[in-house]
């Protein structure tokens, strides 16, 4: 090996020192940390609607709005949004360089990740812009925004192809996130060797149970989609909030909402486990 070609190495070597120091991992921490609040305040927001308490949105949005009502609730959102920030970051260096484990280098295992460092930096910047004032940005209706955002699509040469692939893709994710938490794929990600047996059992419970409740939101919210592509209909299409208010109308009653809105909390509660477990 010549000097010239020591150069790529040792630079290759910097970067991933830089990947993996302290820093990078506290902002992946507190991302998830993030992820964890807003995914308990949703929980909360969609159990009020299944005893009574129509009012308020289960989004992101109405956990914003519901944190600013608080007590130091705008440095709190600050604080949420950059924390995503650092999700984002965290991921964007695992596209770059590969996640930890055996197969993390691997080109599918880079594009997800790049994907996950691009949603998780829009949805950081619409927090951080409710923070600063453009409560528009931060806390719109996922309703609004998803019907918006699919009547543009339909109006696109072969839009309603586009609409049905973009519903059968995330109702794909959403089946994927659901078995992958039935199947306890997050083991691999966790250091449970460090973790007391009580708090093995618990965050398995977390996991499960709330890795269910968030692929079947993705899921249900995927077929809405596709309704809305094969009817040309805008207004089929659904974000979190109506997708969950939705679930009421089944014939479960509110109960089925009640089952996903407990999840969704208890996958905040995993997430904050993820916060302080997560092998990175």
């Amino acid at each position: 090996m010549d000097a010239t070609s020591a150069i790529p190495d040792a630079g290759g070597r910097l970067v991933r020192r830089g990947a993996r120091s302290t820093a990078i991992r506290t902002a992946a921490r507190c991302g998830f940390a993030a992820r964890g609040v807003i995914y308990l305040l949703v929980g909360v927001l969609a159990l009020r609607i299944a005893f009574g308490d129509s009012h308020e949105q289960a989004d992101r949005g109405g956990a914003l709005a519901e944190i600013a009502t608080r007590p130091f609730g705008s440095p709190l959102i600050w604080a949420l949004g950059l924390g995503l920030a650092g999700m984002a970051l965290w991921r964007l260096t695992e596209a770059l360089i590969g996640a930890s484990g055996p197969d993390g280098h691997k080109p599918h295992k880079r594009l997800l990740s790049l994907a996950r460092c691009l949603f998780y930096a829009t949805v950081s910047f619409s927090v951080l812009a409710f923070a600063a004032g453009r409560k528009g940005d931060g806390s719109g209706s996922s309703d609004r925004q998803s019907r918006d955002a699919t009547a543009r699509a339909l109006e696109l040469p072969a839009g309603p192809w586009l609409v049905a692939a973009a519903g059968v893709g995330i109702a794909v994710a959403g089946a994927w996130i659901a078995v992958r938490a039935a199947r306890r794929r997050f083991h691999k990600d966790l250091r449970r060797e460090e973790m007391p047996r009580r708090v093995r059992q618990a965050v398995d419970v977390l996991g499960v149970a709330g890795g269910a409740a968030r692929g079947g939101v993705f899921a249900a919210a995927g077929v809405f989609a596709v309704r809305a592509a094969v009817h040309h209909d805008p207004g089929s299409a659904k974000g979190m909030d109506d997708t969950l208010r939705s679930l009421a109308d089944t014939a479960a009653g509110p109960w089925l909402l009640v089952a996903v809105a407990v999840g969704l909390a208890l996958f905040g509660g995993f997430s904050l486990a993820m916060a302080r477990w997560r092998r990175l």
